[in-house]
């Protein structure tokens, strides 16, 4: 992961690829919720990341009278993801889309289609819905769902480039509650799967490489945290630690202690 101070790679042709575009950041990262424009862009160089999400009816993209994004973040050294953050119905987020793709040509887009409040959970019929939409109109969805195996085998089999599960409800902080369902997501999804909503603290990030997700995304747990700079930087720092991790493969569990010296043969 390049320009993250003090690690190391894992290796050169350790990318993973999406709609055809390689990357070799692991950590996707939102663009919103930072005091400024500023600490937005400081964060994100910090974090490593090639990918950042767009939420386009948040975000100026389009208005030269006030600060625009594509003057800190350069669209051409970052991919910009475009979502649908704030869409709550099928209609509204394909419509969202339609219109980021006329102002920018982005075609790559990340689709959410969220419940009502508190919760915000992925409403899974109209996300359903609007992906059928968005793909026959020639995007390359990547699509947030639930850590439902059946909602995001329908998603996939329907032309979906990446399967997008939620760690915890957006904005939670409260890490992985369902590691178990996760790793049965990562088992049977042929695309590349990635956390995304709930991971609080850079823990949550390597224990979701850990567990095999080929990227993760977040964004709160960046612009809440007391110094988002640092935060970013341990962000990075923890999705390459965990993706190292399990390519090494970790030591199975046993109940019982098992001595690292041997026993026999002790020198009395």
């Amino acid at each position: 992961m390049d320009g993250i101070e003090g690690t190391t790679d894992t290796t050169a042709e350790d990318r993973w690829t999406v709609a055809g575009r390689s990357f070799r950041s692991r950590l996707i990262v939102g663009t919103g919720k930072y005091k400024d424009l500023e600490e937005t862009a400081a964060a994100i160089a910090a974090s490593g990341a090639e990918i950042v999400t767009v939420a386009v009816r948040r975000v100026n993209l389009s208005d030269p009278s006030a600060p625009m994004l594509q003057d800190y973040v350069d669209p051409k050294v970052y991919t910009y993801l475009p979502n649908t953050a704030g869409c709550h119905t099928a209609k509204d987020a394909v419509r969202t889309l339609r219109l980021a793709r006329e102002a920018g040509g982005w075609n790559l887009v990340k689709l959410e289609v969220l419940g009502p409040p508190p919760h915000l959970y992925p409403d899974m019929a109209a996300t359903l819905e609007a992906a059928e939409a968005l793909i026959k109109d020639g995007f390359e969805v990547m699509v947030y769902c639930a850590d439902d195996p059946v909602a995001a085998k329908r998603l996939e089999d329907m032309g979906c480039v990446a399967i997008m599960p939620l760690g915890a409800p957006i904005g939670s902080g409260l890490g992985l509650q369902n590691p178990a369902m996760l790793s049965m997501l990562i088992e049977q999804t042929k695309v590349p799967l990635l956390v995304d909503a709930g991971v609080g603290t850079a823990s949550d990030a390597a224990i979701a490489m850990e567990l095999g997700c080929d990227a993760v995304l977040l964004n709160s747990a960046i612009a809440h945290a007391r110094d988002p700079i640092r935060m970013a930087r341990a962000m990075g720092h923890a999705v390459q630690a965990g993706r190292l991790a399990f390519l090494a493969g970790r030591m199975p569990r046993r109940m019982g202690a098992d001595p690292s010296s041997p026993l026999a043969g002790l020198i009395r």
